[in-house]
């Protein structure tokens, strides 16, 4: 564990490296919030960011947006102040821990950002076939090509790959390479020196540098354009790197993990990924089966989520009901683990009694499942077919705007389960309610209503 601290922390930052010292983390400090961001920057990285809530929290998590670094923030102050709590909340901070620190609550805090990034619950045979297999390859330097359907948790495997090989207490670094334009990818991964383009303000270290003496995933990277995965090919071949607007190739040493949810052997045939690199990644295939291939890893992944998200949210821990344990076995789950972990907190929301019981989980309507309301109400139609004549807006407003009714108005929760950022959801409510619409308010009723 790699944390940052940022700020002086009311005087407390000394007891708080010690703390976290003393829990195994590996700690840096710096005094101001550029400071920080040009630390990381640098590549040094870190796993959590620890920010003074006096220094501008929402000019730290907007300055890591800009520049593409996904870490989390936890705001720390004296712990009367609620009001600086609740701003560095809706800046986008994870946590707020009152000063001065106490050492259960930094450990709890970093543990759970640890646990975030190594959980893997499962129980089916399919499943432990994988894992034995990833097990017999993860000591080696060999590549890996980790494939399945997006949602069965192909970078969960990529990080237990990490955590089982002889790199382990090297950094991890995680790469999205179909969320980063084309002609930010290569300065993402290899770097850039000041002056190398317009914007380049300072020298960049890239996301292999990064990753030196660890292990870099480049995830999705099939959705790679072609004359990125010519680069890429070499760095493998050489283990050399270019900077953009350097002559000077920098020699690396990193563990190279990829995924991707496509049949990589047809999108090689029709052209669309090179076959020389595809043979290059391909040491090792892991595929993860679907979660509808997984039956025994349902109920499990369902109890661990359950547990997860009461503690999240200040809830008692809610059995599952045996009527609820059919309801989710009898479903098909096309968004995988992803979608079942969504249900699983929809229902400690929405949850009321002693148990958790079928009528909290709502489930999307699908041919494929069986119960469905698409399978029992012909008269209606599918989602599909209802989408059918609404703009893309249209039907995303309803399912943000339902989503947080479902959530009863608590923006932190709908924004968990919609995959988006708290401030990406604000500013669409912010934009719903200018144009008219009824976003509901903490505490609100239910919207299951479609829009007009």
């Amino acid at each position: 564990m790699r944390l940052l601290i940022i700020g002086t922390l009311c005087g407390q930052v000394g007891a708080a490296s010690q703390i976290a010292m003393a829990r195994g983390a590996k700690v840096n400090h710096v005094d101001t919030i550029e400071a920080g961001i040009s630390f990381l920057r640098t590549g040094r990285g870190a796993d959590l960011v620890l920010a003074d809530v006096q220094e501008d929290i929402a000019a730290l998590i907007g300055g890591l947006e800009a520049e593409r670094i996904s870490i989390p923030v936890v705001a720390c102050g004296i712990g009367n102040d609620t009001q600086a709590a609740v701003r560095a909340i809706k800046a986008g901070a994870k946590e707020y821990i009152p000063l001065p620190p106490d050492a259960e609550l930094i450990g709890a805090v970093l543990t759970a950002v640890a646990e975030e990034n190594t959980d893997f619950i499962f129980t089916d045979a399919r499943m432990k076939e994988v894992i034995k297999l990833a097990d017999q390859v993860a000591p080696s330097n060999a590549s890996i090509l980790i494939t399945g359907p997006s949602g069965t948790g192909k970078e969960m495997m990529a990080r237990y790959l990490h955590m089982k090989s002889k790199r382990r207490e090297g950094p991890f670094i995680a790469v999205n390479c179909a969320a980063i334009p084309e002609n930010l990818l290569e300065s993402e991964l290899f770097g850039h020196e000041k002056g190398a383009f317009t914007g380049a303000i300072a020298r960049r270290i890239g996301k292999f540098d990064e990753a030196n003496a660890g292990t870099i995933l480049l995830d999705e990277i099939t959705e790679m354009e072609p004359r990125m995965q010519a680069k890429l090919l070499r760095v493998i071949q050489e283990r050399e790197i270019d900077r953009v607007g350097s002559n000077k190739p920098v020699k690396i040493d990193v563990r190279i993990l990829a995924t991707s949810n496509r049949n990589i052997e047809e999108h090689v045939a029709s052209g669309g990924f090179r076959e020389d690199l595809y043979f290059r990644l391909n040491v090792m295939n892991l595929a993860i089966p679907p979660l509808k291939e997984r039956p025994d890893d349902v109920i499990a992944l369902a109890r661990h989520f359950a547990v997860k998200y009461a503690e999240a949210n200040g809830m008692p821990a809610r059995p599952l009901s045996e009527e609820t344990q059919t309801k989710l076995l009898g479903y098909s789950w096309p968004g995988n683990v992803r979608e079942l972990e969504n249900a699983i907190h929809r229902a400690i929301l929405l949850s009321t009694g002693d148990v958790i019981g079928p009528e909290a989980i709502l489930l999307s309507d699908s041919p494929l499942a069986p119960g469905s309301a698409a399978a029992a109400n012909t008269a209606t139609g599918s989602d599909a077919q209802n989408m059918v004549g609404k703009t893309v807006s249209e039907v995303e407003r309803e399912l943000i705007i339902n989503t947080l009714g479902h959530c009863l108005g608590n923006r932190t929760h709908a924004a968990n389960i919609l995959g988006i950022s708290i401030r990406t959801l604000r500013n669409k409510l912010k934009q719903y309610n200018q144009d008219g619409f009824n976003v509901p308010s903490v505490g609100g009723a239910v919207v299951n209503r479609p829009l007009v």
